[in-house]
């Protein structure tokens, strides 16, 4: 049995997320299962290391499969982008020990949010960032993001859907950067729960408009209540950027 590891790149906007869906063909997961089972000829099942959320991309998600068959990194990283959709590929492929798991080894996860603020529209990038149309403070905006940093009980910023048994995460980095209308926010941690980031974002955008302080923000986190943290930033401006091991 053989164990392959895959990095592989999406474009979310047309799939409900990576997980595979009992109801839905239409996922990321789904889609490369498919294929590889024809490969395969044998059912697959692939483990990724980061759910991304419906409308989510990826520019370096990690998954992993077993399968009986002998192929060649080059067999399978060719056979998978020949027959994927033209907004999922794979660029890389390696063979590795039996014992890797793309989940359970994970020890980060990179992740960034894309902001264009500026009054128009992008016409471009408006299906790879959020619009923010009123100027950003970004020296507010990096004073609340130290909140964030270190080990919390991340509940406030969690969906009702999580199903963690713990919502304690670690952010090890948390990095704001502007360049030519773009706000490029990068974080960093041991584990995100769902909809964290872009929950995280959202208060930043709102304490860069003057919605709100940002010494709130250990408040909002300590209460443990959702309808706190304000408005989620929009799925089309977030990446998974890169999982380390």
């Amino acid at each position: 049995m053989n164990n392959y590891k895959l990095t592989i790149q999406y474009d979310g906007g047309r799939y409900k997320g990576w997980q595979r869906l009992g109801d839905s063909d239409n996922t990321i997961q789904g889609k490369i299962e498919n294929v590889l089972t024809e490969l395969a000829g044998e059912k697959i099942e692939i483990i990724g290391s980061s759910r991304t959320d419906a409308g989510v991309h990826a520019l370096a998600q990690t998954a992993n499969f077993k399968m009986r068959k002998n192929a060649t990194e080059e067999e399978v990283m060719q056979y998978l982008n020949r027959y994927l959709p033209n907004d999922i590929s794979v660029i890389d492929v390696t063979l590795v020990q039996d014992r890797f798991h793309a989940r359970y080894n994970a020890k980060d996860k990179n992740y960034v949010y894309k902001i264009w603020n500026e009054q128009y529209p992008h016409p471009f990038m408006r299906k790879y960032s959020m619009h923010v149309e009123d100027k950003l403070d970004i020296e507010k905006m990096r004073e609340a993001s130290n909140y964030f940093l270190g080990k919390h009980d991340f509940t406030s910023y969690s969906n009702a859907k999580s199903k963690k048994k713990s919502m304690v995460r670690e952010i090890y980095s948390l990095e704001i950067h502007e360049n030519e209308g773009f706000i490029e926010i990068t974080v960093r941690g041991n584990g995100f729960l769902y909809n964290m980031v872009r929950k995280i974002v959202g208060t930043l955008i709102e304490v860069g408009l003057g919605v709100k302080e940002a010494a709130a923000i250990p408040s909002i986190i300590d209460s443990k209540e959702r309808i706190q943290t304000g408005r989620m930033a929009d799925a089309e401006g977030l990446f998974l950027k890169k999982v380390g091991f």
